[in-house]
């Protein structure tokens, strides 16, 4: 799938020239900031172009800019990177069996191991990003895009976007258990109420039990929590879906493209 870079900014155009002046930072003046349009084209996140940005590698009209909130316009202005001209970005769908022990980020300060180590070498996915995040003792499916648009959507809590996780805990959970999991809880650390869409148990041996958890929230850490809240601490946590799109036979620490199927179904 392909996207033109006049194609997205002809839309902005048009709600700019909509009785609307463009959103402005510290300039006032009208336009996109140059960070904004690196990360709608698809080239990198808002932070990794501020980075780019400032390191001299942009370049507006032959001339380099250091600023990644100045404002250009949307259709005349000439953007390049590297001395390359951007003009058509492909955007790139990706699903990843996060191992555990990997953190959700694309640099970490503590020298851990990222998530990004999964992607391969294929330059393709050099600018893409996580759509939210798993922690780093967490496990299972997670996008990866540089469409920022379809990541927002994702992430829009007002979608309610099912997820599901199988989840191991320290002790077996009775049908009062379950109940409260899907009634709601209030988290003790911050008086949150936090409830489960839906809780089942899958199977259970003498000391633990493992748990099918669907969450409609976006909660921090929530299912570790809401569980803490019954004494019960997880011992693995597995996401194997986002909405209908299922983990599967995807092998620990691969990553696959999504189908356009998959993307029809969002």
């Amino acid at each position: 799938m392909e996207i033109c870079w006049t194609t997205i900014l002809g839309r902005e155009m048009k709600k700019n020239m909509d009785g609307r002046q463009a959103s402005s930072t510290h300039t006032g003046q009208a336009g996109v900031s140059l960070a904004r349009v690196l990360s709608k084209m698809g080239i990198a996140s808002r932070t990794v172009a501020a980075t780019l940005i400032e390191a001299g590698r942009v370049s507006v009209n032959g001339q380099v800019l250091r600023n990644p909130e100045a404002r250009i316009n949307m259709v005349r202005d000439r953007v390049a990177l590297d001395n390359a001209t951007l003009s058509e970005v492909p955007k790139c769908y990706v699903a990843v069996n996060k191992p555990r022990g990997l953190v959700t980020t694309a640099r970490d300060e503590q020298g851990r191991e990222t998530v990004y180590t999964c992607l391969g070498e294929d330059d393709r996915h050099a600018w893409l990003a996580p759509v939210g995040r798993l922690d780093k003792a967490s496990e299972g499916l997670i996008f990866f895009t540089n469409d920022t648009a379809w990541a927002q959507r994702i992430l829009d809590p007002a979608r309610h976007l099912p997820k599901t996780y199988h989840v191991q805990v320290n002790r077996l959970l009775n049908d009062d258990d379950v109940a409260r999991l899907q009634h709601g809880v209030i988290l003790a650390d911050d008086g949150v109420f936090a409830r489960a869409a839906q809780v089942q148990v899958l199977r259970s041996g003498q000391k633990n039990c493992w748990l099918e958890i669907v969450l409609q929230q976006g909660i921090n850490r929530q299912i570790r929590r809401m569980l803490a809240v019954l004494d019960a601490d997880v011992l693995r946590l597995i996401r194997v879906a986002i909405g209908s799109v299922m983990l599967g036979t995807l092998p620990k620490g691969q990553s696959r493209p999504l189908t356009e199927d998959e993307l029809r179904r969002f």
